[in-house]
């Protein structure tokens, strides 16, 4: 069988893990995790990156920097994953879900002003497999309204829309290193901070409300429990994981980019015959290969292929079912508009396997099966 998914190893993980072991500190923000904040930093030209225990907990970091309350309306897309929503919804905040591009599956910036009330106080973009989202668009609605901007970027480590790093244009943004991304830590996140002047609270907030980055930093002589927090850091094992893959992280992207381009060119007759929709990367993004997927007439058809797929060795996967459609998402949250795109576009789509390492034979084989099913 094919799996979908490898968690992505490139050799050193073991070695700094044991390195981490030995120098007696596996808590957090030792060595590697100041390491990994450091290439992020440096990478994405944030001003400040925090290596988290998921990404789910950067967005709640996310949702208490931009002060949430219970009440306050938090506009998103409901084709992402539940953190995206559960982040606001702890704090009592409500998604208010609209709609989607067919073509990228991000959010339509187009539909976003009409859902603004005098509770909106966040947009949260989602950059849906490291495609970037119009964040000029959302940017400028953001600025009028004075709203944040929480970037969703779990996909988007490595990639860019208009020369800027994914999670790092909004006032936050949030990755991603499950086992399922590009670069792992098996958990964990991080969150970029844009303006400095979060940085000190966004500190205390990560260590459990207390002052002891100051303390660690000589600034005060002992620390304090100052305000509200909670335990946010990775421990030191995890970031040693990651740091392996970031100082691989080119070799990781071209290796998973020359996948994509081959299921890319390979695919383009069934395109031409108008069997299957293939991605649509605009222009102005550079995305980073996180994922293939691929759009079939409709669900009734998806359901025969994955069925054939998995029949002949292969395991591909349908994504998110939409939010605005879940219990909890009934519950806590309201569509906004027309759900014209958004369920009609997520029974149509799945994803083919991508990973670190894929071999060229495995590449080819799901190239021949999806093909010999629609012949």
């Amino acid at each position: 069988m094919i799996s979908f998914n490898k968690p992505p190893f490139t050799g050193n993980e073991l070695k700094y893990i044991q390195k981490a072991v030995e120098n007696n500190r596996i808590c957090g923000d030792g060595f590697f995790n100041l390491e990994c904040m450091k290439w992020i930093e440096d990478k994405t030209g944030t001003s400040k990156s925090f290596l988290t225990t998921s990404c789910t907990h950067a967005l709640e970091m996310a949702a208490l920097l931009a002060d949430i309350k219970p009440g306050d309306e938090v506009i998103m897309p409901s084709y992402t994953f539940v953190s995206t929503a559960d982040a606001f919804v702890v704090r009592g905040g409500v998604p208010v879900f609209v709609d989607i591009h067919p073509d990228t599956m991000n959010i339509d910036e187009n539909l976003i002003e009409s859902a603004i009330t005098d509770k909106t106080k966040a947009i949260v973009p989602v950059h849906y497999a490291g495609v970037g989202c119009e964040m000029d668009k959302i940017l400028e609605i953001a600025e009028k309204y004075n709203l944040y901007v929480i970037e969703d970027a779990a996909q988007g480590m490595m990639a860019e829309y208009k020369g800027k790093s994914l999670g790092s244009i909004g006032n936050f943004g949030a990755y991603s290193f499950h086992e399922t991304k590009n670069y792992s830590m098996g958990e964990g996140g991080a969150l970029l901070i844009r303006d400095k002047r979060h940085i000190e609270h966004a500190e205390i907030i990560r260590e459990k409300g207390t002052d002891r980055s100051k303390f660690f930093r000589g600034q005060v002589d002992k620390y304090r429990w100052v305000d509200f927090g909670s335990s946010y850091l990775p421990s030191e094992l995890n970031a040693a994981y990651l740091w392996a893959q970031l100082e691989e992280a080119e070799t990781i992207y071209n290796d998973r980019m020359n996948t994509w381009n081959r299921y890319n060119e390979a695919f383009q007759d069934l395109k031409q015959k108008g069997v299957l929709e293939l991605p649509y990367i605009p222009e102005y993004c550079k995305h980073n290969a996180h994922m293939y997927y691929m759009k079939t007439d409709n669900l009734e058809t998806r359901t025969k292929l994955l069925g054939y797929l998995k029949e002949h060795g292969v395991l591909s996967v349908f994504h998110y079912v939409p939010l605005h459609s879940a219990p909890a998402g009934i519950k806590y949250g309201r569509f906004h508009g027309e759900d014209k795109y958004t369920t009609k576009e997520s029974e149509r789509l799945f994803r083919l396997p991508m990973y670190y390492g894929m071999k060229e034979e495995d590449v080819e084989t799901v190239i021949e099966v999806v093909h010999k099913f629609f012949a």
